[in-house]
């Protein structure tokens, strides 16, 4: 008979590499541009289902953004025009309040 540790199935680990922080970009730009749809677009019963449906989404989006910044910060190589433009337009605050 086998143990039980070696029947256990070994979880995939998935690459944290350029490649996963540009598809972690282009999600996050997609949750950026259903955020805005449902802010102008969203039709809801009551603004409490209205607020509830934009609290999930940000919630998702923070975990995105949180898990892209911490590669970012370790290093992981990004192109500029990979980042979402909620990204760009933070990224060109920051310089024009250093070039202040």
């Amino acid at each position: 008979m086998k143990k039980a540790a070696e029947l256990r199935v070994k979880k995939a680990v998935v690459p944290r590499d350029k490649y996963f922080l540009k598809s972690l970009h282009q999600e996050i730009d997609l949750y950026d541009r259903k955020l805005a749809d449902l802010k102008n677009f969203g039709v809801f019963a009551t603004e409490a289902d209205r607020q509830d449906a934009e609290s999930k989404m940000l919630t998702k989006r923070a975990s995105l953004e949180r898990t892209a910044r911490e590669l970012s910060a370790s290093g992981v190589e990004f192109s500029e025009e990979d980042l979402p433009r909620s990204f760009r337009a933070q990224r060109e605050d920051e310089s024009l309040r250093r070039a202040s």
